[in-house]
């Protein structure tokens, strides 16, 4: 989750974390040891995002403008259009390049002020570092919320899933933007087989996404493990008799795994 972008933290954290996860592989700095690539250690999108962005082209109101750039496109124009992507897209190739080498050398730098340090230890410090975060020991799932029905288009947000509240929380950002605690919730669930439904004291939050199962399948598992009663699902059948399957948590963002997998340490732990 490191990786992906799912622990929001500085980038001198994160060349911290690549430090030691490469301290827990290889044992102190040699320049005989093996060298993961980097985007298994740092996460791609840091890199990416120093890059100047593309350039904006506002698009033509004029439908003869258009044709004749349709026109022009075909030929020379079109072949002079084409060399110039091209060849911005080389430099943006030697430009991650350059982000990329420069990362790695302040990587290898830490790592060289780690020698000594056993795997046990190099394990302690990594989860100390993610356990930061405030988030830490969520579950996360990517949703589109939709505030009302006539509210402002969706807004991307994580929805995170923990064993006290939910959270919604700006990708990126560390601090939540709002924090629910299970008693100020009413109710729960799938308003159809792509939006979940949260009502909030006197708040209705509408999600869109593809796990609305797997959401209100966890909200249930922490409401049962706190010993709260089980809130209604809307468009849930009754049942019988209760199962007596085992409850499985289910997997988003932040999956069970352990520390030193490539689904690190965020949902490590659910309690």
């Amino acid at each position: 989750m490191v990786l992906r972008g799912y622990v929001p933290t500085s980038e001198e954290t994160l060349q911290t974390l690549a430090a030691l996860r490469l301290q827990s592989l290889n044992s102190d700095f040699s320049t005989h040891a093996p060298f993961p690539r980097l985007e298994e250690l740092f996460p791609p999108h840091v890199l990416h995002a120093r890059l100047p962005p593309p350039p904006h082209r506002p698009p033509s109101k004029c439908r003869g403008a258009r044709l004749r750039a349709g026109l022009l496109a075909g030929g020379l124009w079109g072949q002079a259009l084409a060399k110039q992507r091209a060849e911005r897209d080389q430099r943006l190739r030697g430009r991650l390049r350059e982000e990329g080498a420069s990362t790695m050398a302040a990587i290898v730098e830490k790592w060289k002020l780690l020698q000594g340090m056993g795997r046990p230890e190099a394990m302690a410090a990594y989860m100390a570092l993610v356990r930061e975060w405030p988030g830490f020991g969520s579950t996360l799932f990517d949703v589109d919320l939709h505030a009302s029905p006539v509210g402002p288009g969706p807004q991307r947000l994580w929805l995170g899933i923990g064993a006290k509240a939910v959270s919604l929380y700006k990708p990126g950002e560390p601090e939540p933007l709002d924090s629910f605690c299970y008693g100020r919730i009413s109710s729960f669930g799938a308003s159809d087989s792509s939006t979940f439904r949260l009502s909030v004291e006197d708040r209705d939050l509408l999600f869109e996404t593809s796990q609305v199962d797997e959401i209100a399948q966890l909200l249930n598992t922490y409401l049962a493990s706190a010993g709260a009663q089980r809130l209604p699902r809307p468009q849930e059948p009754p049942t019988s008799s209760p199962t007596s399957e085992p409850t499985v948590l289910p997997q988003g963002l932040c999956p069970a795994a352990g520390p030193w997998q490539h689904r690190p340490p965020v949902g490590s732990s659910h309690s």
